[in-house]
């Protein structure tokens, strides 16, 4: 199991990095977003105040970390469609290897490229004033590999039943640019609308976001604790995991390729 595993993990990574434009792209558009909104906002985003950041840029720094987890390991499962199309999903699928392994390769592929880009981005820290210890830097990567398995994972579940980059593209719009908003990477929990905190409650990014700011802002009261956090992300991936073998390993009529 951990050789196909493997070799579909190195495939993916290196497709990825053979594209450099979408290297540049994932990294630089989340820091545009991240200093154009943060810069614009300044110190009149009075919510970030109460929480105990002086200027927007600190509270926004989170949730733009994770829009570069999020993007990356979503898009990279659109090469599960793209497999499809060339007929390399096919003979994949022929393999005498367990679906368990082709899932696992794949999402820990995304996992791999998307976690990568997201502690790229902690080079950023100094510019909130942010400086971690040795253990909470190993926290903050495991939360950041948590989040990226669990949407790379979220990702191929999407993209396996889809013929098209185009409807991909539909549900990613429909669907995840609202699941980033209501996660708390754009205003708190705290100060939100009755009906909107409660769709922040159930949403797994929300506690993706709060682990990052109780590690990185530590003296920072959270709604939640850490350790609720992490928990909640750590279900969360071994939903999506058992969801994407339940897909792949499903009878179906459909030709994979």
């Amino acid at each position: 199991m951990a050789l196909p595993s493997l070799s579909l993990l190195q495939r993916e990574i290196t497709r990825f990095y053979r594209q450099p434009a979408r290297v540049v792209g994932v990294i630089l558009s989340p820091l545009l977003f991240w200093l154009v909104i943060g810069s614009g906002f300044g110190t009149s985003f009075h919510a970030g105040d109460a929480a105990g950041q002086r200027h927007y840029l600190d509270y926004f720094y989170p949730g733009a970390l994770i829009m570069i987890v999020l993007f990356t390991s979503i898009f990279t499962m659109m090469s599960l469609i793209e497999d499809r199309k060339h007929g390399f999903l096919l003979s994949v699928l022929v393999a005498p290897v367990p679906r368990a392994s082709i899932v696992l390769g794949k999402v820990l592929g995304g996992t791999t490229i998307s976690a990568i880009q997201g502690l790229i981005f902690l080079c950023f820290c100094p510019l909130v004033g942010v400086h971690v210890s040795a253990l909470r830097f190993l926290l903050v990567v495991l939360v950041i590999f948590l989040t990226a398995f669990a949407l790379t994972a979220l990702g191929f579940a999407i993209a396996w039943p889809m013929d098209s980059t185009q409807g991909f593209h539909a549900v990613i719009n429909l669907f995840l640019i609202p699941l980033w908003l209501l996660s708390g990477a754009l205003f708190p929990l705290t100060g939100a609308s009755a009906w909107v905190r409660g769709l922040m409650w159930v949403n797994p990014l929300t506690y993706a976001v709060e682990a990052l700011r109780c590690l990185l802002f530590p003296n920072i009261p959270r709604p939640f604790r850490l350790l609720d956090s992490v928990a909640t992300l750590v279900l969360f991936t071994l939903f999506m995991f058992g969801l994407c073998f339940i897909m792949v390993s499903r009878k179906t009529t459909k030709p994979p390729a």
